[in-house]
């Protein structure tokens, strides 16, 4: 790879900037050096990189996930995640406090940056993504006992959460008075176990079809309704991650519209996918919400494209082939994406002509990164080169074998595709 290297009459995607046109870019050693209509063709010791046809954006932003390391290192490890996000152009990484033993206190935040520090050793000039943690909300994501936060604060997490449901209101009212200091995003996931009851696929005609417990609709949406009665009580800045219902969506719309400071997210494998692909039975579908039906999957692609939903999640949930092969009802929830997700995305938002692709990247590079409060990656001259090359002409076709994760609970393998990331820096 060169030091120095000049992409000639490539596609430049830039949602921060609004910026979609031809151009050749220079980069200087990790730099982002020049923009223009036409470089000269004359730079010195500079690679020339044909590079029409291919689209240049900036590197995509996942807002929360799972690894297996510490803990469970058959499902994943820190590497492959690492080797995961850059075949799927991410460049940064933001893990859920769900490792064993759960990231709640400093020692532990400073633990996992330890082990992420070591990759860039694995390979020479290989550089991992950016990592970045969520703090516990609760000691040992036991969802009664505050974490200490301010200390999580300083060990450097990038706000908090537990990533699963917290059941008690009036704890969560306390952690929303406690969060107004604390200057970080706090994420809930808003369900009601309870109602949720056994509930594995989304209640309707196709769950009773094919004989799933059926999880109705209202064991989110009155958890988010809950939820956003509480954050206007306290105006804590808050992010709701796995929106999943075409109500939801609403609710969501009206707390904005009352100027609640909210954010929001929605699973990339429910803007693809809903009940009616359920037919096979395949446990690479069995997610934590499950998959909403027609009308969900209409409704949240519609969300996020007008900016109800800000951002697509990867919410990524590693498991080895031996957990998955069982019934589905039994299965444990969740799927792994970095590396094929936006692939999947071109093809069903943008080669279908319903979105563009500014407003792809928006919702998977730029957006995420404001609900972590963070700046985002661009693509402008002098800026660091953290971004991603995207061919959406060749066709590939997506298979396990080719998968960098210890796991393939992937949905969407066997599918044949137009687009792949072919390059991206971090």
């Amino acid at each position: 790879m060169a030091a120095k290297e000049v992409l000639r009459q490539v596609r430049t995607i830039d949602p921060l900037s609004k910026t979609d046109r031809v151009a050749d870019v220079w980069l200087d050693n990790g730099t982002i050096r020049a923009i223009a209509d036409r470089l000269d063709d004359d730079l010195p010791e500079t690679e020339e990189i044909d590079a029409r046809g291919a689209i240049l954006g900036p590197g995509l932003v996942d807002l929360y996930g799972r690894t297996g390391e510490p803990g469970f290192e058959e499902r994943d490890t820190l590497e492959s995640l690492a080797k995961s996000a850059i075949a799927g152009g991410y460049t940064r990484v933001t893990l859920l406090p769900k490792t064993v033993p759960p990231i709640d206190t400093p020692a532990g935040v400073a633990q996992l940056y330890s082990r992420w520090e070591k990759l860039g050793s694995i390979a020479p000039r290989w550089n991992p993504p950016q990592l970045q943690v969520w703090g516990a909300l609760t000691q040992n994501l036991e969802g009664d006992r505050m974490a200490e936060l301010g200390d999580l604060a300083e060990a450097g997490v990038v706000g908090f959460t537990d990533g699963s449901p917290l059941s008690n209101p009036v704890f969560v009212r306390r952690v929303l008075e406690y969060g107004q200091g604390l200057r970080r995003p706090l994420a809930f996931y808003p369900c009601d176990r309870r109602l949720a009851g056994e509930g594995v696929a989304r209640e309707g005609g196709d769950a009773l079809r094919l004989g799933l417990p059926g999880l109705p609709a209202m064991a989110e949406t009155a958890a988010l309704t809950a939820l956003l009665e509480a954050v206007a009580e306290f105006d804590t800045p808050v992010h709701v991650m796995r929106v999943s219902t075409a109500r939801s969506v609403e609710i969501v719309a009206e707390a904005k519209r009352r100027g609640l400071p909210v954010t929001a997210s929605t699973p990339w494998t429910h803007l693809i996918w809903d009940t009616t692909d359920l037919a096979e039975y395949d446990t690479s579908f069995r997610l934590d919400p499950p998959l909403g039906t027609p009308r969900d999957r209409a409704a949240l692609a519609e969300g996020v494209k007008s900016g109800i939903l800000d951002a697509i999640a990867i919410d990524r949930a590693p498991y080895t082939y031996e957990e998955k092969t069982v019934a589905f009802a039994e299965a444990p929830a969740g799927a792994i994406g970095l590396q094929y997700s936006f692939v999947l995305l071109w093809n069903e938002l943008v080669a279908s002509g319903r979105w563009t692709p500014l407003e792809l990247w928006q919702a998977t590079s730029t957006n995420p990164a404001h609900c972590l409060q963070q700046s985002p990656p661009t693509l402008s001259s002098g800026d660091r080169a953290e971004l991603l090359l995207f061919d959406p002409n060749t066709p590939q076709s997506l298979s396990a074998q080719a998968l960098e994760s210890r796991s393939s609970n992937a949905p969407g393998l066997g599918v044949r595709v137009n687009g792949r990331v072919l390059r991206t820096w971090c």
